[in-house]
């Protein structure tokens, strides 16, 4: 391990083989961190965090601080964050409140761009990419491979579905369905992510399904329950429509459109 001798590190926060702490940051009680994770300078870990293996922390960060919600009473909760993930500069990832998940999560290999934050209670998943600036509210679940621009934010208990991406300066208030293109104040669809699904190597078969699915959900006159039905009836049975049908049914804060 190399630790700066101006960094203070707890005497019950748990280093593995390889992690670097940097000038003046500051580790604090029950937190683990995963070999070969870098912590830049200025940046402070609070109690009850978790990091993974290879991760790559910038200065100025400030990950597990308490929630900024009137409801915490102090429960202890945490956050935890998992491997090869790269989080830029100001940084700010709240530890969660005691409701839903109990846990503010992320999973592996994404990319937290300066000055981004994610607040209590949320679930981000893999492959996210957030762009400078944006921000999650609280309870906002993401899923794989999403792209969230720049100086966006989204609406706490949203979710942002797999592959889809929100446009940068944009207000997310309803849910963004996997594969879609979101953008505006409040966002509104406009199409399917059709690069990004060519660049994650979908097949055509796949993305002519999801087309039809959106076509006959976004673009027809019918009822919404109705339009998922009939998708369901008439587009083929596939992993990505299923997924994507399901994310609409499940919708609590309704879907954008």
């Amino acid at each position: 391990m190399k630790i700066h001798p101006t960094a203070i590190v707890s005497p019950d926060a748990k280093l593995a083989k390889g992690v670097e702490i940097g000038p003046y940051s500051i580790i604090g009680g029950d937190v683990i961190i995963g070999k070969n994770t870098v912590i830049g300078p200025h940046t402070v870990i609070d109690d009850y965090t978790h990091i993974g293996e290879d991760c790559r922390i910038f200065q100025f960060c400030s990950i597990g601080a308490p929630p900024q919600d009137l409801k915490f009473a102090g429960e202890k909760t945490r956050v935890v964050i998992g491997n090869f993930n790269t989080i830029r500069e100001f940084v700010t990832i709240n530890r969660s409140t005691a409701a839903d998940i109990g846990v503010t999560m992320m999973g592996d290999h994404n990319l937290i761009m300066a000055s981004c934050h994610i607040a209590h209670n949320c679930k981000l998943g893999n492959h996210v990419i957030m762009s400078n600036g944006a921000a999650l509210a609280g309870h906002v679940h993401v899923e794989d491979y999403a792209i969230i621009s720049g100086l966006t934010g989204v609406h706490q208990f949203c979710r942002v579905g797999a592959h889809c991406m929100i446009g940068g300066c944009s207000a997310a208030v309803k849910d963004v369905p996997p594969y879609t293109i979101a953008q505006g104040n409040h966002a509104k669809l406009y199409g399917l992510n059709l690069i990004g699904l060519k660049r994650r190597n979908f097949s055509e078969k796949s993305i002519k399904a999801i087309s039809e699915a959106y076509r006959i959900i976004f673009r027809s006159k019918m009822l919404l329950e109705e339009a998922v039905r009939k998708a369901e009836a008439e587009v083929e049975d596939l992993p990505e429509v299923r997924h994507f049908l399901k994310f609409i049914k499940e919708s609590e804060r309704g879907i954008c459109r």
